[in-house]
């Protein structure tokens, strides 16, 4: 049997793809460069091709989770009512909703990005520009000056607790949502 020769751009999406398959199976522990090419088929000089190391590959796949996560919440708000509560509901239901496409293995991952500086540097950029997004989208809502800091990290933590919950099923994901936008509706109409 012949095997196809895929592009880059494929091959990379496909390395993504097993990457999450063997966390969700095995564990953020059982992810090495060297299961990762097992699990593919593949060579390991390819998965190094596309990843240097364990920590680049842990790094692309928050990044991978990251743009899809924009990109639902721009979904999300182009459907959404022009209002504060419409807002809310958007970021809100696209929060919990791509945490719930994640599953599981999305927690591994960020424990994982914890274990380095520049891990935990890709994890940061990444929250400072969501949450900066989500500021703008609130703007219009808030007071003169915007939306504290300290209310969106309130916002975001409860964010993260919710879809937590959501995502092992002690809440569900209906209530996660409701609860969440209406946090946000209360913190940027307090401000």
């Amino acid at each position: 049997m012949t095997r196809q020769r895929l592009s880059r751009e494929d091959r990379y999406s496909q390395l993504i793809d097993v990457s999450w398959a063997l966390v969700r199976s095995e564990g953020a522990d059982a992810l090495t460069l060297g299961r990762l090419a097992e699990r593919a088929g593949v060579a390991k000089p390819v998965v190094y091709s596309h990843f240097a190391s364990r920590a680049a590959l842990l790094a692309a796949l928050f990044t991978e989770f990251d743009d899809r996560q924009t990109a639902m919440l721009e979904e999300y708000l182009d459907a959404a009512e022009p209002s504060l509560r419409g807002r809310a509901n958007a970021i809100a239901d696209s929060y919990v909703e791509c945490a719930l496409a994640q599953g599981r293995e999305l927690t591994g991952v960020l424990a994982a990005l914890e274990g380095s500086p520049e891990l935990e540097q890709v994890k940061r950029e990444s929250e400072r520009a969501y949450s900066e997004r989500c500021r703008e989208i609130l703007a219009p809502f808030s007071a003169a000056d915007g939306v504290k800091p300290a209310s969106l990290t309130a916002i975001f933590g409860a964010a993260d607790a919710l879809s937590h919950t959501a995502v092992s099923a002690a809440l569900p994901a209906d209530q996660a949502k409701e609860e969440l936008a209406a946090l946000i509706v209360t913190v940027v109409g307090r401000a």
